[in-house]
């Protein structure tokens, strides 16, 4: 079988922030890639904002380096398990993988999501165990417990045959001895092109390109991204697209990009093997496959994991709508969603009995998050309900996701996380001690006793606990209340601007969300109350005015901090008659029924409807 030796793909894995980007961005230096006097950021493949605040990647990105008359494609994966889906197409245009451990924290939920995906898919592993020169770095443990999870995983004896390299991402050295790793990277690209296995050369057969991954430019539309995996493909060629549906469609190739560093390069032809982007078909979607015309022979469409978190998105009605948004409208909110879907496998976006509300599946909390925080910056306004987790039926049987979580906390907390851990009805699984002191904690928990805990978590652990968790399994549904706000919430009377001199009067009734001078309306939540109900206050009053001098008028009111929410912990935060408001210069939570009077009229009715 001839090979194209000259080229290799590889895909970078790794729970979140194990360092593959920094990885990424140390073997595109050291390839000489980059001119030695152009100017590259660090973190160069997380081009999007939200992914540079954040240190996290969102979307899978292509690459390729030039190394001793050798190219190696390169895609760098998100590692949270939320952006799963991302992860999974690209298994479908690599060879091999690079499974980056953190030299310290070893194997965690995302390592084990992410390789599960790999071994599916048969590719050639490479164990690379990063941050090697951390003071607490554990190499030999980590391997151990890297190999483990191999045979836990049933690999074959081929996979569980891996290599292993030593490495220090940040520094740009890697080896094969964990006390020797002050060279260069050297050592990685020779294990890539010894050990990954060249793409098969069948270019003189038919055409079959499948699209993994969608983009979208001014001038020449969507784009789509992926694999040849036979044959070959130039400009002005004629092919035909087959949809998902099985429908065919004729179409012209307008333009062909290849990745060359952080850049797009235009190319007249590509053959088997290479990783490409292609323009000239607009209705292109993830999954479908372009073959040659008059050869029709589509590639199985992707199999993505079906969401496991849902939402209500709604158009905003609250007093304030329209004040700070460019898009406010049901139709500009559909048509956003709508696009959503075509860049992004893993969510579904199903209509309601209203025109203006639309029950989103994601993921996860920051799936969703990360989405309305992306529509949120583009200008739009919406309001979205409490995150639900989907119940579904399993062999006959109603049934709800659990997650694997990790947790890495030091032993003066470990007892009060366990306790309020089994609250939220997780399981303790596994209990390991650190030379540190720090203990591992390893549980299974239903992935809604998990909605919301972070906040708690980090306030029982004094912000020194590591918390991760990623979708494990379903199981039958267990009927009671799990996790939830045990608080109830203060809700402002009043539509007006928020004083000093009544928030100081709430003080003692709790905690506020809101500072003074706040734009605020009836119904809406600004704060916390310290008791279970909720209570509704005055925060628009002000101080009355008298000609009666006071001898302590010169004394200011000294407020305690509000607690200001981000986008998650407002997520999190909420009950099931509430929404979060969103616009682009504000997150707000209130309530759905904004009168006091009509919230308890209904509340009477849901008491009495449920007698």
């Amino acid at each position: 079988m001839k090979r194209r030796e000259e080229l290799r793909n590889v895909a970078i894995i790794a729970h979140v922030d194990h360092g593959k980007t920094t990885l990424v961005d140390q073997m595109l230096r050291q390839s000489g890639t980059f001119r030695e006097n152009e100017h590259v950021s660090e973190r160069a493949m997380d081009r999007n904002d939200l992914e540079r605040e954040r240190g996290i990647t969102i979307l899978a990105k292509n690459t390729s380096i030039n190394y001793n008359g050798n190219r190696i494609n390169i895609v760098d994966t998100p590692g949270h398990a939320d952006f799963g889906g991302e992860v999974e197409r690209i298994m479908k245009m690599v060879d091999g993988v690079l499974l980056l451990v953190d030299a310290y924290e070893g194997v965690m939920p995302q390592t084990r999501f992410v390789l599960k995906k790999a071994l599916e898919a048969k590719l050639q592993p490479i164990v690379v165990v990063n941050k090697i020169d951390k003071p607490m770095a554990r190499p030999e443990a980590v391997i151990d417990e890297v190999l483990e999870l191999f045979i836990d995983l049933g690999a074959d004896d081929a996979q569980l045959e891996f290599p292993v390299v030593y490495a220090s991402a940040v520094n740009g050295v890697a080896g094969t001895d964990p006390e020797d790793v002050t060279k260069d990277m050297s050592v990685l690209f020779d294990i890539i092109l010894n050990h990954v296995a060249p793409p098969v050369d069948n270019s003189d057969e038919p055409l079959q390109f499948q699209v993994t991954m969608l983009d979208y430019n001014d001038y020449v539309g969507r784009i789509g991204i992926g694999r040849i995996f036979r044959g070959s493909i130039h400009v002005g060629q004629q092919a035909v697209l087959v949809k998902a549906d099985g429908r065919e469609k004729p179409f012209r190739v307008t333009k062909l990009f290849g990745f060359v560093g952080l850049k797009r390069n235009e190319i007249e032809e590509a053959k088997a093997g290479d990783l490409i982007a292609i323009t000239g078909v607009e209705d292109i979607n993830i999954g479908e496959t372009i073959n040659q015309a008059g050869h029709v022979d589509p590639l199985p469409l992707l199999s993505i994991d079906e969401p496991t978190m849902q939402m209500t998105f709604r158009a905003n009605t609250s007093p304030f709508a329209g004040r700070e948004g460019q898009h406010v409208t049901s139709r500009k909110l559909e048509e956003r969603l709508l696009a959503e879907l075509q860049r992004d496998v893993s969510l579904r976006v199903e209509m309601t009995d209203s025109p203006d509300a639309w029950v989103v599946s994601g993921r996860g909390e920051l799936h969703l998050s990360i989405l309305i925080e992306t529509m949120r910056r583009e200008g739009y306004e919406l309001q979205v309900s409490k995150p639900k987790v989907i119940i579904k039926e399993v062999d006959g049987v109603l049934s709800e996701p659990y997650e694997r979580v990790h947790i890495d906390v030091p032993g003066d907390y470990s007892g009060s996380v366990i306790e309020s851990m089994g609250v939220r009805k997780a399981e303790l699984q596994n209990m390991e001690q650190q030379a540190d002191g720090h203990y591992k904690l390893e549980f299974i928990a239903p992935s809604r006793g998990l909605i919301g805990y972070r906040r708690d978590f980090l306030t029982e652990t004094r912000g020194y606990g590591i918390m991760n968790h990623t979708f494990d399994h379903y199981r039958p549904v267990v009927n009671e209340v799990i996790g939830g706000r045990r608080q109830g919430v203060l809700v402002a009377m009043e539509t007006g601007q928020s004083s000093a001199y009544a928030m100081g009067q709430l003080e003692d009734r709790g905690t506020m969300f809101i500072e003074p001078g706040t734009a605020v309306y009836e119904g809406m939540i600004v704060g916390e109350h310290t008791r279970e109900n909720d209570l509704t206050v005055n925060v628009t009053k002000t101080k009355h005015q008298t000609n009666v001098r006071s001898a302590t008028k010169d004394q200011t009111t000294t407020l305690k901090t509000p607690r200001i929410l981000s986008l998650e912990d407002a997520l999190s935060y909420l009950d099931d008659d509430e929404y979060c408001e969103i616009t682009p210069e504000n997150i707000r939570l209130r309530k759905q029924i904004l009168n006091k009077n009509e919230r308890e009229k209904a509340e009477k009715r849901k008491k009495v409807g449920t007698k």
